[in-house]
């Protein structure tokens, strides 16, 4: 999920700099770029496809389902990368109907477990409309179709049926 990776940079050279000696007026430039942080590490949020992660539905529509890290939201679960016989309710939500008829809303700040299906790193955009939603330098497409995917609330009722049944055989 995380990556320590090392940077490479461009760095062009102020004529006002080019009087000193070389490895000086690179420093100089490095400091007033990195405000005197020359040498550091940079940890970067790289989730790789098939890659199951835990986060909270922040908003829904029509097309699927929002989902922040707390520290990332450009995540969104498409309608049909939903389990099969999620549907949207009467009153917008997203449930799931399952075979009992039991109707499963998928609530906002709900925690939900999904599988990343895709990054998209999009071009940025020369012109931004001020009504255009902010730019995203990177955005996740993630599924909730599989078995252990959806809610952890749905899970975690399941096992403590096992429990149960469980401790009633012994």
């Amino acid at each position: 999920m995380f990556a320590l990776s090392q940077i490479e940079h461009d760095l062009p050279m102020p004529p006002h700099l080019l009087s000193r000696p070389l490895p000086d007026a690179i420093k100089a430039e490095l400091e007033r770029l990195f405000l005197d942080k020359v040498s550091f590490r940079l940890l970067m949020f790289k989730p790789f496809n098939g890659e199951v992660l835990v986060g909270r539905i922040i908003g829904y529509d029509d097309k699927g389902l929002q989902v922040s890290l707390d520290f990332f939201s450009d995540i969104s679960i498409p309608g049909h990368l939903m389990q099969f016989g999620t549907v949207r309710g009467p009153d917008g939500r997203w449930m799931l109907k399952t075979e009992d008829g039991d109707e499963l809303y998928l609530d906002l700040d709900d925690e939900i477990r999904f599988l990343v299906s895709s990054t998209k790193y999009p071009r940025i955009p020369i012109d931004q409309k001020e009504d255009d939603p902010p730019f995203a330098p990177m955005q996740i497409v993630g599924s909730i179709k599989g078995d252990g995917l959806g809610l952890l609330a749905w899970w975690a009722a399941d096992e403590e049926e096992g429990e149960e049944a469980a401790e009633q055989e012994q």
